[in-house]
């Protein structure tokens, strides 16, 4: 009876060595969170910055009819602000998944992660040039759909090399960004929904389930 449980037991180790070596296991709930939280302060920002509220429609009309300087000072503060976000939450990202890699003495990069970062950066890559596209052709309608949508398809495609979480919040992801293509007017606070609350929520869920 002993060998048998002794068996069992390095059955289940050995399971879990290969589930390690497979899967990547150090994102964090808190990066997560901060990372909604940058979303949040990010569309603030834009807001202040247009000097309306946050459910005036057809926020991306107001400077259609100005002057070259006004509009040109919008499309920059845009594209600032968007880009200062975005890198934020890349550095949290790494941040936060090298220390709880170290903390599990897990390796942070090896084939794995290799493998995560290339499925998630060609969809993102992609989305992030068609996303320029648009801005270049002053489309910005579109763009925070646009990128919710190619945001979602990246966790899809790479949630295979990780948690199942990932692929749960890649397909909301996806449908906030559908449903932002089809209410455009409201397209900046269903992206706050999407990077700003469903990251929150994501990162929440993620802490309590897997890290406390």
């Amino acid at each position: 009876m002993n060998n048998k449980l002794e068996k069992l037991d390095d059955i289940k180790e050995i399971r879990a060595l290969m589930e390690r070596s497979s899967l990547f296991l150090s994102l964090s709930g808190i990066a997560g969170i901060i990372v909604g939280i940058l979303a949040f302060l990010g569309v603030t920002a834009v807001y202040v910055f247009l000097g309306v509220s946050p459910t005036a429609p057809g926020y991306y009309e107001l400077y259609i009819d100005g002057s070259a300087d006004e509009r040109r000072s919008f499309y920059v503060f845009l594209f600032s602000d968007f880009t200062l976000v975005l890198i934020l939450s890349l550095c949290i990202g790494v941040l936060f998944a090298a220390q709880k890699a170290q903390k599990q003495k897990l390796p942070i990069w090896d084939a794995t992660a290799k493998r995560l970062l290339v499925n998630m950066f060609i969809p993102l890559v992609a989305g992030g040039l068609f996303c320029l596209i648009l801005f270049y052709h002053g489309n910005l309608a579109l763009i925070a759909p646009c990128t919710l949508i190619f945001y979602g398809l990246a966790l899809l495609n790479a949630s295979k090399y990780t948690i199942n979480d990932i692929r749960n919040l890649g397909l909301i992801e996806l449908l906030t960004g559908l449903v932002a293509a089809l209410f455009i007017d409201y397209g900046m606070l269903l992206w706050l929904f999407g990077f700003g609350i469903l990251h929150i929520v994501y990162g929440t869920t993620i802490y309590f389930k897997y890290e406390r």
